[in-house]
């Protein structure tokens, strides 16, 4: 697994031993950066956060395109120290926030992010609760953007959020949300 673009391009990232994550592949990586990237423009300077990080590949392709910061979180141990060796190795450890906490009982948020990547096991459980704690603890706000990896059969709908594209990917499908108006 590869950075795909910005200072980081062609860099190798680690992912977690064993089968407890399931790394985004590139393909989907480059279709979630490429609608976002028609939508904002520009990674630089904005906060980030990946959620369900596994290896942190969306987190760090954020980075990796200009963002300032990104909080990573992942409730797996071994997610979190593959997380840690990956920031090190690409000297980002002061953009980086990690937090080995559920995404659905993060702690609450010092300012909503710009953007929000979601990439939970497919067919998660608590999607529902998960969207609803983070709109609650303020990590979601009106100019958040929210990029939810699900499988391709999932066709997620949340209150207080609307689509705003979704896109067929091999198994997986990439949906853009934000903040009703």
């Amino acid at each position: 697994m590869r950075v795909i673009a910005g200072q980081w391009r062609g860099r190798a990232l680690q992912a977690p031993k064993g089968h407890t994550t399931r790394p985004t592949a590139d393909r989907v990586r480059e279709s979630v950066f490429s609608m976002l990237i028609s939508r904002i423009g520009s990674f630089e300077g904005l906060r980030v956060a990946d959620l369900f990080a596994g290896s942190g590949a969306l987190g760090f392709e954020a980075l990796s395109r200009g963002a300032a910061q990104c909080s990573f979180v992942d409730h797996d141990r071994t997610a979190i120290d593959t997380i840690r060796a990956n920031a090190a190795t690409l000297d980002a450890l002061t953009r980086c926030d990690i937090l080995s906490q559920s995404a659905a009982r993060v702690r609450i948020a010092t300012a909503p992010g710009d953007v929000l990547f979601l990439d939970p096991p497919y067919g998660h459980a608590d999607l529902d609760a998960t969207i609803a704690h983070l709109l609650a603890s303020g990590w979601i706000g009106p100019a958040s953007w929210i990029s939810l990896e699900t499988a391709r059969s999932q066709a997620p709908v949340f209150p207080g959020l609307t689509e705003w594209a979704s896109r067929d990917i091999g198994k997986a499908r990439v949906t853009l949300l934000r903040m009703d108006a």
